[in-house]
């Protein structure tokens, strides 16, 4: 099952270790699930570190080179879907777009709008949900 994880959840995952966010990822990234990152994430990781936690980059870039060997990097495409409209946060967008691109299963995230969307494929799932899912 293919599971594309959100830059919010990793961003949590990578600060706190033992939190929901941070087993939501684990269990993404071994079988058998097929954890995903696109570059969009790692772009939105990075800056948000940049500019909330720069005494803790070298942190970030630990976990991101674990993450990068155990989670397939997908491409965000250009083609826009029609359930792209459903996300009301357009910098948001291209996540949905890199997930279905890359045939997700699962969308795990913590953002609302994604969580509120109504969109069936992928499903979308909170951490919470995520690590309770069998």
């Amino acid at each position: 099952m293919r599971v594309l994880i959100d830059s919010n959840v990793l961003i949590s995952a990578a600060l706190f270790p033992n939190s929901v966010p941070c087993r939501a990822y684990m269990k993404a990234a071994v079988y058998p699930y097929h954890g995903m990152i696109c570059e969009q994430n790692v772009d939105e990781i990075k800056r948000i570190f940049n500019k909330k936690f720069p005494h803790k980059m070298a942190a970030l870039d630990a976990f991101l080179s674990v993450a990068l060997m155990t989670l397939e990097l997908v491409p965000v495409p250009t083609k826009t879907p029609d359930a792209e409209e459903r996300i009301r946060d357009i910098k948001d967008r291209p996540i949905l777009r890199a997930a279905i691109e890359a045939e997700a299963d699962i969308l795990v995230t913590g953002d609302k709008d994604f969580l509120e969307s109504g969109i069936k494929h992928p499903r979308i799932m909170s951490p919470g949900e995520f690590v309770s899912y069998k």
